[in-house]
């Protein structure tokens, strides 16, 4: 048996917006929006959706699940997702990997590291 990643979804009580602050980070586009109930994501070279789904209290805590991004210029690509309206949470290293800790408007957590190659 063979499982194929198909999509990533995140609660949020404004699918829509979310969903449209991703696809504009990551330079995607909605390709379906379903009344604004679930937001689907979808961007270019990335074989996998994200979809965002209209509760009306998210789970509280740590989210369980967050999105691992990868960029040529990590400090670049920090400050325009800043400027975005993401936040700096904090920036880790262990070795010589680095990254940084970013939450989008909701709050939701997802991290930034450098490319490989």
């Amino acid at each position: 048996m063979t499982l194929n990643l198909a999509m990533i979804t995140v609660d949020t009580p404004d699918a829509l917006a979310l969903g449209g602050w991703w696809a504009e980070q990551l330079g995607g586009e909605i390709e379906a929006d379903n009344d604004g109930w679930f937001v689907v994501v979808a961007a270019p070279g990335n074989p996998s959706r994200l979809g965002f789904q209209k509760v009306e209290r998210p789970t509280p805590g740590q989210n369980k699940l967050h999105l691992d991004l990868v960029a040529d210029d990590v400090d670049a690509e920090v400050a325009r997702l800043e400027a975005a309206g993401a936040e700096k949470v904090a920036a880790h290293t262990m070795g010589d990997f680095g990254w940084v800790t970013m939450a989008d408007p909701d709050g939701n957590y997802f991290d930034v590291a450098r490319s490989e190659g």
